[in-house]
């Protein structure tokens, strides 16, 4: 039964069994096309809003929304083959470390997560749609249809990094002196590990851009939402990688992710089409340069040396560490974007096809006193702003606890 199985479906092998040309190095083809599916999801992501900024009209076979559908259909085809293989074959070797579910089915966890999320992700499609003949434009985010695609989005996000976390997992303890192939394989996995947390960081950026933009870097709220997600999450995937400088490198990613295809599509032609057009564009906007994260990151991996190394016998407690590590994340974030912020906003030399800042929707009017400067409501009493940071220093350490006790769970992954 077992060689009825296609071997680009079968669970890693052993590094003796593996060819020097064989270009997976005993990584299940699934791994590799729900990472594929987590870029291709993005990358229409991104698209869609940048279409929504410079064109506006669009439908359900718009070509972002054939961007997004293509992840969703190749997540939701190679996580439900190989779950198939699992459940139809009693005798395939992956069963044995699968997850069983509903008594009937064999999975790994990984494509269990992205079945379920492709499946939200279609199903959001037609009622998104439906949505808009009926209620007209979104006004908002988060609509009930982009709710569900949201959530569907980050559930196949959430599962190829879980798939690819344990395959990691496995193969933590292999010695890369010992075998080139294992050493190739284990740093492959690596580097889908970081794509993989990237994507997933680049996603949940773009769900609260609203509060993050350059008009809100002098807002206390800009600090409080970077407190409750960005410790949490950029621990928890820190901890669980195998790479020297794992924060930082994910910090990057997520920054070049969330930059090219703003980079790339202002230079392509774009025409508004639906009223009123306040601004007469002729290419399209791009979305917004990112905050600089990898400069605190960089700080977090520095602090993660020197207090979280058990090889060294370094190795404070999760709550102090924690501690430790939100107030220095919070106050070099603020030390850099606060200024970064207001370049952005406020200078000639941040308006050019690189720092993206002179980026303005079609149905934005384009004399708009406050387009290239605070306004009152973004400009806080110096108290205020004081009391509601020692606020976020308080969440943040919360979430940066979480986000270590996440890390150490994703560590333990192997199914």
């Amino acid at each position: 039964m077992q060689s009825a199985i296609p071997s680009s479906f079968q669970p890693a092998r052993d590094s003796s069994d593996i060819s020097a040309t064989d270009w997976r190095l005993g990584i299940p083809v699934y791994v590799y096309a729900v990472v594929f599916s987590s870029f291709c999801v993005i990358m229409g992501l991104l698209w869609d809003i940048m279409w929504h900024m410079s064109i506006g009209r669009d439908g359900l076979f718009a070509p972002p929304h054939l961007v997004i559908y293509v992840g969703a259909v190749v997540s939701g085809l190679f996580s439900a083959y190989q779950i198939l293989s699992l459940t139809l074959n009693r005798n395939h070797p992956g069963r044995a470390v699968s997850v069983p579910f509903w008594g009937v089915f064999y999975a790994p966890l990984g494509a269990m997560f992205c079945v379920w999320g492709a499946l939200a992700m279609l199903t959001s499609a037609p009622f998104d749609d439906w949505w808009h003949n009926t209620y007209g434009l979104d006004v908002e985010i988060l609509t009930p249809p982009h709710t569900i695609l949201a959530i569907g989005i980050m559930t196949v996000q959430f599962g190829a990094i879980v798939g690819v976390l344990a395959l990691q997992n496995k193969y933590r303890m292999e010695s890369p002196v010992q075998d080139a192939i294992a050493s190739r394989r284990v740093g492959r996995l690596k580097w889908l590990f970081a794509i993989s947390a990237g994507l997933l960081l680049t996603m949940l950026f773009s769900l609260f851009a609203e509060s993050m933009g350059r008009h809100e870097t002098h807002e206390v709220a800009y600090y409080m939402t970077a407190a409750i997600i960005l410790p949490l999450y950029l621990l928890a995937v820190g901890r669980a990688s195998l790479l020297r400088w794992p924060i930082t490198t994910i910090a990057l990613l997520f920054m070049l992710f969330l930059l090219g295809p703003s980079w790339v599509l202002q230079y392509f032609p774009a025409t508004p089409r639906l009223g009123p057009v306040l601004n007469p564009i002729t290419t399209y906007q791009p979305f917004l340069f990112p905050p600089l994260l990898v400069i605190p990151a960089f700080a977090m991996d520095w602090l993660m040396h020197r207090f979280d190394n058990p090889l060294t016998g370094r190795k404070l407690n999760d709550w102090v560490l924690a501690g430790l590590l939100a107030v220095v994340f919070m106050s070099i974030l603020l030390a850099v974007q606060w200024p970064f912020g207001e370049f952005l906003l406020k200078s000639p030399y941040a308006r050019n096809g690189f720092f993206l800042s002179y980026t303005w929707s079609y149905d934005s009017p384009v004399d708009w006193k406050y387009r290239y400067d605070y306004g009152p409501w973004n400009l806080e009493p110096v108290a205020d702003f004081a009391l509601g940071f020692g606020k976020a220093l308080v969440f943040a350490t919360l979430s940066a606890r979480i986000g270590l006790f996440w890390g150490d769970w994703m560590k333990r992954i192997a199914r």
